[in-house]
């Protein structure tokens, strides 16, 4: 072997040594570091760092918060009496003055027999009484008329929950019967006397407007500003006021157990709630407060529902 190969030779060995040994101290340094970081912890990584996290990390913040129970609503007054006879469940647009209007009741009557503290507020989905209880009195004492130059003369308080039966004035007396036990009248015994009214037209004048179920509740009678409005039968006020939208200054009449009497768009009121009148007495004055025009509107509500005042008025 000549001098040349046998240096070619242990160069390269030398070469082929430094290799081994760059190579071996390249893994040396990368080891301890993986190993750090998989044996510095019993958790796996992911779970380091969520455990590390900030308070309003994600990890954190997907926690349900406590939420507190909503309270029950507090049953409205009334609503145990929902549905039965008896009893009405107030609506939206309701107020008490047309609740009693459409049940022919005094509205003070319907906030008695409900314990209404305040007439004037009620709620939607409330339970109202609008019969009297068993033997509750439907009407308080009636009070004496207050008079005034327009009413001039005394009058005498009608009776409550019957209707005014005078006998013609060439009748021949009847004898009074002996006394006997009071007994309570049957259903129909009281509606055939609460029928027996002798109406009179409330004003003289043009008919406007007659009876439609729908669209006119009773009769528009037109006439001049002042004329005055009379009674159309005896009975109590029981409303007397501008609380009832859409018929302006109103009077409204309860004649016995049966049957109501309304008066509207007068320009002048003139008797009170709770006074008595007699048929034919002047209680207003015709206007035309919220109206198009001067005209009375008058209806007469047998329990509550509007029927035609043609029907029970003479003919004229």
């Amino acid at each position: 072997m000549s001098r040349m190969s046998v240096l070619r030779g242990v160069a390269g060995l030398v070469v082929l040594g430094c290799l081994v040994l760059a190579g071996c101290s390249s893994k040396g340094a990368r080891a301890p570091v993986e190993d750090r970081g998989t044996m510095s912890s019993s958790k796996p990584l992911a779970s380091v760092k969520s455990a590390n996290a900030a308070p309003d990390s994600p990890a954190k913040a997907s926690v349900a918060p406590v939420v507190e129970p909503t309270p029950a609503a507090k049953p409205l007054p009334g609503a145990e009496n929902a549905g039965k006879p008896g009893y009405y469940t107030v609506k939206p647009g309701d107020t008490l003055i047309r609740v009693g209007l459409d049940h022919g009741q005094s509205f003070r009557d319907i906030a008695r027999w409900s314990g209404l503290d305040n007439p004037n507020r009620i709620e939607v989905g409330q339970v109202l009484r609008v019969e009297p209880p068993v033997g509750a009195l439907a009407e308080p004492e009636a009070k004496p008329v207050v008079l005034s130059s327009a009413n001039p003369v005394a009058l005498a308080p009608v009776q409550a929950a019957s209707a005014d039966k005078r006998a013609p004035a060439n009748a021949a007396p009847v004898a009074t019967p002996a006394a006997a036990p009071a007994a309570a009248p049957s259903t129909a015994n009281a509606a055939s006397a609460d029928d027996e009214i002798a109406w009179i037209w409330p004003v003289n004048g043009e008919l406007l407007a007659g009876f439609d179920e729908l669209k006119n509740k009773g009769l528009d009678i037109g006439g001049k500003a002042g004329t005055p409005i009379l009674a159309s039968a005896d009975g109590r006020v029981v409303y007397a006021g501008a609380g009832l939208r859409g018929y302006g200054n109103l009077i409204i009449l309860k004649h016995n157990n049966t049957y109501l009497t309304a008066y509207a768009h007068n320009q002048a009121l003139l008797v009170k709630e709770d006074q008595t009148v007699r048929k034919g007495q002047k209680i207003a004055e015709m206007g035309n407060s919220d109206s198009d025009r001067v005209k009375l509107h008058f209806e007469v509500r047998r329990q509550g529902k509007p029927v035609d005042p043609a029907k029970y008025l003479p003919a004229r």
